[in-house]
Parts: C-alpha cells; structure tokens; sequence
C-alpha cells in the first residue's frame, strides 16, 4: 500500500523485539518506547525542508542547514505520552499539543475527552504518536480534528499498527504517511493487536 513505511533498521526491530516481551518491565518498556520514537521520527523527517545558513566554526565559516518548518508533536493521550521525550530530544523546537482519545471497549470507537489547540494553528508540520495502529479509529479522529485546525502536513507515527488499522487511516486520509516500526498480523475480537505487546498504557505506567 502506498504512503506506508514499515521500518527496515535492525536496531529497530530488535528493540522491538525486547519491547513485545513479556517479562520486560515498565521502566525498561518507557525506555524503548523513547528509543523506537526516536529512530522511527528520523525516518519521518527526512523530506523536512531547509533553508542554507553559514556559521563559524573555530577555523572558518561553514555552509549549514536550518529547518524551515516548524514541528508539531501530538502524541494521543495517553499511550502517546511515552514518545514524546525520544521525538523532542530529536527537534528542541518542536510545540508539542496533547490530543485526548479513549477507545469505547464495547463500540471500539474513539471518544474525544481533552483538546487544547489553539484557535489557529501554530505548526507546518504536525507528527502524530501513538505506539498502536489498531483499529485506527483514534488516528482517523486525530486526523480530523488536525486537518480542521488547518495543518496541512500530517504524518502518523506508531510502533506496531495492524492492517485493519492501516486501511482505516488509509482510506480516510490517504495524504497521510504511516510510518510504524512493524506491521503485525491483525488484531482479536477485543481490537487488540496480535501478536502485537499488550496495552502500551498500562506497560508504560505500570497500571
């Protein structure tokens, strides 16, 4: 599927590896939800646009580069929480805006609970987080509510997404790059993924 971007990096897939097992406790599983985020952004960012900027180094002027869009970060509250830092070491600059999603047990739709964007938005580029691709019922919704923020450039960032959850987002906002570290085999009765790493949340803040 076009605008889909499984991760190929080895580092990757073994930390992921470590982060699906089961006896890897929650200060373990934060640190490689960080690590994953950040390696995972890095492939995200590639097409940021740049503008050239001389600085001087200890011998003699030197032609850099600068960004010229500035970033947004939105993880989905709450599993998102734990890719932030990985992303923010990456982009200082970045603003960071909170989106609340829970997903209905027994609909498995999203219920938005907590939005503070302001008015307009403030960011060219906005990089949504979230560990888990499931249904992608709370990616669509982020989408939506972004795109009527008007941000125009949009990319979604997860560490494992299931294909139903790909189709869903795909077919709703087929602008939207994916970008996961693995595309699992699908998901269970109950919307989870398989083999997927359990609830990211409750591993992540040990409830």
């Amino acid at each position: 599927m076009e605008n889909v971007y499984p991760s190929p990096h080895p580092l990757i897939g073994t930390k992921l590896t470590l982060l699906r097992n089961v006896e890897t406790d929650s200060k373990k599983f934060r640190e490689l939800i960080r690590e994953i985020a950040a390696m995972l952004a890095y492939e995200a960012t590639m097409d940021l646009a740049v503008r050239d900027v001389d600085v001087q180094t200890p011998l003699q002027v030197a032609r850099g580069t600068a960004l010229m869009e500035l970033v947004g970060l939105v993880p989905i509250l709450r599993s998102g929480l734990g890719m932030v830092e990985g992303v923010y070491e990456l982009m200082p600059g970045s603003e960071v805006w909170h989106i609340g999603l829970f997903r209905d047990e027994r609909t498995l739709k999203p219920v938005a609970y907590y939005n503070r964007l302001p008015i307009e938005p403030t960011v060219s580029v906005c990089l949504i987080l979230d560990p888990m691709l499931a249904t992608g019922g709370s990616a669509v919704a982020t989408v939506d509510i972004l795109k009527k923020w008007g941000v125009r450039k949009i990319k979604f960032v997860g560490i494992l997404a299931a294909p139903e959850g790909i189709e869903r987002l795909h077919t709703a906002h087929p602008d939207v790059p994916i970008h996961v570290g693995a595309i699992d085999e699908g998901l269970n009765e109950h919307g989870f993924i398989l083999p997927g790493l359990g609830d990211a949340g409750d591993r992540q803040f040990g409830t």
